[in-house]
């Protein structure tokens, strides 16, 4: 199997907003098949562009693995989703800060919540051009030109910054470990009106989200050193001890941490591992 990735720093003027930016290629040699590999949820929303090869992906309650569009825009997710790269894969990924995209497309996250969403059906057929400009590159800088240029084309239509942004961006920052209470303070907000516009610009509540953000950095510790025993690792995280790591881990994967030691034995390692925020 031959895996490639390649990160790249947004363009200036997109760096309010988009977090992060790679091409990731993966080629998987003579008769060697790939594995679904786990994506539990994490804070960080996307679009992904698949050049070539787009991959399954299987859900816990849908019975059969789905193929998925060849641009996807992806909001927030409460629970693991499954996903099984072609043997001939090319995707650009480009990911938000949060309420990035609510900023980018104006929809309440709520709607979009756990569904990744056909980039055709917001924007018709410029995606359509984009994903053909895509095909047509010739190198990888020349397909992040492509993508930034779409994005750069939004930025007149971009919903304008809140402190409620700034605020929710340092909560994930501190991987969910702050009050809050202090977050809704630092947003301007009353609680309930942070709650409120925590569902619509993140699409769930603001301490669930917060559990997503402590959950996902333990998950990518473990990910990275498999080693690590629960215990060092609920404390590493901000856990306030190693059973609410385990109902977490239970409640955002569908099963028990020994349970996925054994899987992420038998699985590539996450591309996305170091690129959340």
């Amino acid at each position: 199997m031959h895996v490639k990735i390649q990160t790249y720093i947004p363009h200036l003027a997109l760096q309010e907003f988009i977090a992060c930016m790679f091409i990731a290629e993966n080629r998987s040699e003579g008769g060697e098949e790939n594995v679904f590999s786990p994506f539990p949820p994490n804070p960080q929303n996307s679009i992904i562009f698949y050049i070539r090869d787009a991959p399954l992906i299987h859900r816990g309650h849908i019975e059969r693995a789905t193929s998925i569009p060849p641009c996807i825009f992806v909001a927030q997710h409460t629970e693991r989703i499954n996903s099984k790269m072609g043997k001939d894969h090319l995707m650009v990924y480009v990911g938000f800060k949060p309420g990035g995209l609510y900023r980018l497309l104006g929809i309440p996250m709520n709607k979009l919540i756990n569904e990744p969403t056909d980039g055709k059906d917001l924007y018709g057929n410029e995606i359509s051009l984009i994903l053909e400009q895509l095909n047509e590159a010739t190198s990888w800088t020349g397909i992040i030109k492509v993508v930034e240029e779409f994005l750069l084309s939004k930025l007149k239509g971009l919903r304008p910054m809140e402190p409620f942004d700034q605020a929710i961006e340092q909560l994930v920052r501190e991987h969910g470990n702050m009050s809050m209470d202090y977050i809704a303070g630092l947003s301007c907000l009353s609680f309930r009106q942070f709650e409120r516009k925590c569902k619509d610009k993140i699409g769930v509540p603001p301490k669930l989200y917060a559990r997503i953000a402590r959950f996902s950095k333990a998950y990518r510790m473990k990910e990275i050193n498999s080693s690590l025993s629960w215990t060092n690792l609920a404390h590493s995280s901000g856990y306030f001890d190693q059973m609410h790591l385990i109902r977490d881990f239970k409640e955002f994967t569908g099963v028990t941490p020994t349970m996925m030691d054994h899987v992420l034995k038998h699985t590539i390692h996450k591309m996305q591992t170091d690129l959340v925020i």
